[in-house]
């Protein structure tokens, strides 16, 4: 269980981390469509009560949570080979 958990954060943030540049483009065409009148986006991307969607993954942290769910993940196995 403590090895898929640290295989799912790891594979997890190295998918966002391989999307940032399709997600930058889309935060960029947001961008334009909530700065028109009337547009129905306008209130997207907005905190709400605190919680504010990132338009792209950022680096360090994503970076950070990988090499957590690595150790994780190789801790779980290691405990399950050698038990």
């Amino acid at each position: 269980m403590v090895a898929a958990l640290g295989g799912a954060l790891f594979f997890g943030n190295l998918l966002a981390l391989a999307r940032r540049g399709p997600d930058a483009r889309e935060a960029a065409r947001a961008a334009v469509a909530r700065a028109r009148p009337g547009s129905p986006v306008r209130g997207l991307g907005r905190a709400r009560d605190g919680y504010h969607d990132l338009p792209q993954a950022p680096v360090g942290r994503t970076v950070a949570y990988m090499l957590i769910g690595f150790t994780v993940m190789v801790w779980g196995i290691a405990t399950i080979v050698v038990a």
